[in-house]
């Protein structure tokens, strides 16, 4: 395993973690959790991924119990949670929700509770609140830290533009700042990583903890002859993701990763993954498998990174057809 330092903190993760986003109660149960976890771990992963609205709650509960059964030395492994949309969902009442100090402060207590631990290693702003002051945001973090219930805070999905006015404010206001952010990252959406961030990553340093490297699954190619039944698309509650992910044109990009996958000897997956990884700005990808087999051919991506070559990013480039264009000053 390789690991690396989350911007310019100290802290070092694994560059391929493990998340429960949507496979965590809803498409395995404690067994199987136990099994995936232990095989990550195994295999080096450091980095443990939940959030509170994750199966409302209950992934963050089965990945507790999972943890408490492996008794694994806490100082081995970094775990992380998110706030924002609360776990009641159509039940949440005003203050449930967002990054209010009331609900940021609450969240934190419930997903100690729910994960069974003493602190969070990593804690997210899980998207950005228009509704509460930047500085209330950003000296809430502040003092779980002092509390010593989180030791890093960061956010998710957030613009370029806000995480440097979270900088600021922290600048101004000499308060620890965020150290990480959680963008989705993969073959088809590539924007904030390499166009959004970029005076970021440069000012004032960022982590990444990167989602969906496999595209929620379309970049594994088994969506190529229709959506196969329980599948992550064939989910009651995600036809959102059918929406935006079936395409013809992308569908026809992943047959033709697939053919230089096959040429370089390694899984679509593998390639997909390594390809993040090979983003020096990409701390670590976040792995979603609900089985073995799916986990263990994604961990071959740390073998498949020796194989992107300068030659063989030129052949994605001209597959995807999708890099991002830098303005010019």
């Amino acid at each position: 395993m390789e690991y690396r330092r989350m911007g310019r903190t100290g802290l070092q993760l694994s560059v391929l973690s493990f998340g429960s986003w949507v496979s965590f109660h809803k498409q395995i149960n404690d067994n199987s959790a136990d099994e995936l976890m232990g095989i990550a771990y195994d295999h080096g992963v450091n980095f443990f991924d939940n959030a509170e609205v994750y199966a409302l709650g209950e992934s963050e509960k089965m990945m507790g119990r999972v943890l408490k059964t492996k008794n694994w030395d806490r100082t081995s492994y970094t775990l992380s949670s998110k706030a924002f949309f609360g776990w009641r969902g159509k039940d949440n009442k005003p203050n449930q929700t967002g990054l209010s100090r009331k609900h940021l402060t609450e969240a934190c207590n419930e997903a100690l509770q729910r994960l069974q631990t003493d602190y969070l290693d990593l804690y997210f702003c899980h998207r950005p609140d228009k509704n509460t002051p930047i500085e209330e945001v950003v000296l809430t973090m502040n003092t779980l830290i002092q509390q010593g219930k989180i030791l890093y805070w960061g956010t998710s999905e957030w613009s370029g533009v806000e995480l440097m006015e979270a900088n600021r404010v922290a600048r101004d206001y000499r308060l620890i700042g965020p150290a990480m952010e959680q963008p989705q990252y993969n073959l088809f959406e590539r924007d904030k990583l390499e166009k959004d961030y970029l005076e970021v990553f440069k000012n004032v340093g960022l982590g990444t903890t990167i989602w969906s490297p496999l595209a929620s699954g379309l970049l594994t190619g088994k969506y190529n002859n229709g959506i196969p039944e329980g599948s992550r698309l064939a989910i009651e509650g995600f036809d959102w993701l059918k929406e935006r992910l079936i395409m013809e044109e992308k569908i026809e990009k992943v047959k033709q990763l697939q053919q230089l996958a096959n040429e370089l000897g390694c899984s679509l997956p593998a390639l997909s993954i390594a390809w993040c990884i090979n983003n020096p700005n990409v701390t670590t990808a976040i792995l979603g498998a609900t089985r073995k087999e799916q986990l263990l051919d994604n961990l071959t991506a740390l073998q498949a990174v020796e194989l992107i070559s300068s030659a063989v990013l030129q052949k994605i480039e001209s597959i995807m057809q999708n890099k991002p264009v830098l303005a010019e000053y």
